[in-house]
């Protein structure tokens, strides 16, 4: 590789040391017609920089979602009639709240706290005053829906996979019904069912459960290892692929059909649908465009911000020399070439001359400065979850 090659690349190398992806919380009037849903009346209702997530309905008219604000992550609640927030539900300076959920028959919420000391419980928290209450102490919940108010159904952290356990809380039981699942849990319209997603076999599987009797039974596969999945009714599931929403009649058996695409920059990756109980408004999480991410690590390279610049890449992120020459892999060896190359080049620039975007490829010809040199290069970046996880240069 050339001296003058190398510059280039050193100049994108950059690691991710932590931080959640940067997503919002996206809102929308839902309507039938002739069968199929509508969506209108877009609105982002978290617009926020940093982590806002897990959307659900505490009624018909309010939203709550997990949002970020001062390094934790706490419970926010939207008010829909009015147009805005109303409050904050949680303020835990020990810890961060997610995944909140009404609890049936009180005026309460659910939610996952992450506390500062690594312990991960699961909490109710008074609506009006906020006040929280350790519901599981020996569980280490990752995701979980209701069945009624006093049984359970939630995914387990065990070693490197989640397990389906159900929670009675009268009796204190808990009993696992499936190892390896994924993280949506919904009640099934119109039944005594809870669908979830079982991981077992190499095809993902939405399947039922029966959390008195244990019965399970197979719906229909996922669509491309996509997991977050949402009822629309008590035959039609909803998911996210990408930039678009999608939908699977089990009544039919037809596979997955497309609802809507989204050409808006700001939408990608749908995940965390949600639906309200009347069935007339829609919530889902969005990442922030691939642009957007390389432009902020474009920002922190010219600012000399180590740790903004590595927060846009992956853990695995991989460097290539046009067109598939892997020349660099992984945070250690980035991190430890660019702490140096910042300190030690005092000129250091680089000039966004043109940009091209295709889905979540992002070109740029760039015009840079480096140790009194001048020269022009084009970088190839790839995003995935939010981050970066491929650069392919060339000169």
């Amino acid at each position: 590789m050339t001296t003058r090659f190398l510059v280039i690349c050193l100049t994108f190398i950059c690691v991710s040391l932590n931080g959640q992806v940067n997503t919002d919380v996206y809102l929308f009037d839902l309507q039938i017609n002739n069968g199929d849903p509508v969506l209108s009346n877009p609105k982002n209702i978290s617009n926020n920089e940093g982590y806002d997530n897990q959307p659900s309905f505490l009624n018909d008219n309010t939203v709550l979602f997990a949002s970020n604000r001062e390094d934790q992550t706490d419970i926010l609640r939207f008010n829909i009639l009015e147009g805005s927030t109303t409050s904050w539900i949680s303020n835990t300076p020990t810890g961060s709240e997610y995944s909140p959920l009404k609890i049936p028959n009180k005026n309460a919420i659910s939610a996952i706290r992450l506390d500062l000391d690594g312990l991960q419980r699961l909490y109710e928290y008074d609506i009006t005053t906020g006040e929280s209450e350790l519901i599981l102490e020996d569980l280490k919940i990752g995701y979980h829906v209701w069945y009624n108010d006093h049984i359970l159904v939630a995914t387990v952290l065990v070693e490197n996979r989640m397990d389906l356990v159900v929670s009675n809380l009268k009796d204190n039981t808990n009993f696992t019904f499936q190892k390896n699942v994924g993280r949506s849990l919904w009640k099934i319209p119109n039944s005594d069912l809870v669908s979830y997603i079982s991981k077992e076999n190499k095809a993902w599987e939405i399947k039922s459960l029966n959390p008195i009797t244990g019965a399970t039974k197979k719906i229909a596969n996922t669509f491309r290892g996509s997991e977050d999945i949402c009822w629309l009714n008590d035959s039609t599931i909803i998911a996210g692929a990408g930039k678009s929403l999608i939908k699977f009649d089990t009544e039919s058996g037809i596979e997955w059909d497309l609802i809507m695409n989204f050409e808006q920059e700001e939408i990608n990756n749908i995940t965390r649908i949600a639906i309200n109980k009347a069935g007339n408004r829609l919530a889902f999480v969005a990442e922030e465009s691939p642009a957007n991410i390389v432009q902020k690590q474009l920002d922190a390279y010219n600012a000399r911000d180590i740790e903004g610049f590595m927060n846009a890449y992956a853990e695995n992120i991989k460097l290539y020399e046009y067109p598939n020459s892997l020349f660099l892999e992984g945070q250690d060896k980035m991190k430890e070439s660019y702490n140096s190359y910042f300190e030690n080049t005092p000129d250091l620039h680089c000039e966004l001359k043109n940009r091209i975007i295709i889905g979540n490829r992002v070109i740029d010809e760039e015009y840079i400065t480096a140790n009194g040199v001048n020269f022009r290069a084009v970088a190839i970046y790839e995003v995935e979850n939010g981050k970066i996880i491929k650069a392919t240069f060339l000169q």
